[in-house]
């Protein structure tokens, strides 16, 4: 997967903030970039197939480097939809789940077809209840994506079809900036409502996208 860095665009904002040093550039082309992935749902990732391990319910995002799972659009195992659960539901329809089962006695007792999936870190998610033994379970998911705060690229082909919105996005917070020179609150209005409308067109056209036959699940972002 190509990637595109986020210095690539300093020089397209640079000469609307004259004399602002181009790591704090930098620093807001990400943070732009973030939002505008949270905002847009723009950079989408169907996660390779894998199967669930008998006895074992937490499991790790496959993701790009430099990346966290923002919503997750739909999980299948085996073709079906899993319900997706906020954690403290989770908890509540499935009390035993946190413990520890690993012998074949365990899941025989406690393990059976998985029915559903809660988020447990930013990085982590599990699967309830406990996979038995008695299949295979074969579990595909497709998820939006956002670049982490230390990451310095995200995949070239979002970051292009993101570029103007990122742009304006950065822009809106670098002309509000303190004690500089570059400071234009007037011109950091009009890049806010640029940022707003744009992100909402591509929110709208991704929707209407080619992919939107695989993303007609209803997206259920995992709650708290």
């Amino acid at each position: 997967m190509a990637t595109r860095s986020f210095s690539s665009l300093t020089a397209r904002l640079s000469p609307s903030v004259p004399g602002c040093p181009n790591q704090t550039v930098v620093q807001y082309i990400r943070d732009a970039a973030i939002k505008a992935c949270e905002k847009t749902l723009a950079y989408r990732y169907q996660q390779p197939v894998f199967n669930l391990t008998p006895g074992a319910y937490v499991y790790t995002y496959r993701k790009p480097a430099d990346t966290q799972v923002h919503a997750v659009f739909s999980t299948l195992m085996n073709n079906e939809p899993l319900e997706v659960l906020p954690l403290d539901k989770a908890l509540m329809l499935y009390p035993e789940w946190a413990d520890k089962y690993t012998t074949s006695q365990d899941i025989a007792e406690f393990g059976s077809e998985p029915r559903s999936i809660t988020q447990i870190s930013p990085n982590e998610f599990a699967v309830l209840p406990l996979p038995d033994a008695q299949r295979t379970y074969a579990v595909r998911m497709f998820y939006a994506l956002k670049p982490t705060r230390s990451a310095t690229d995200m995949d070239e082909v979002v970051f292009d079809d993101l570029e103007d919105v990122i742009m304006h996005g950065a822009l809106q917070q670098l002309l509000v900036l303190p004690n500089t020179n570059w400071s234009d609150r007037e011109l950091a209005a009009y890049h806010a409502k640029q940022f707003l409308a744009q992100g909402a067109e591509r929110r709208a056209r991704a929707n209407l996208s080619n992919s939107r036959g695989m993303m007609r699940v209803q997206m259920q972002p995992f709650g708290a």
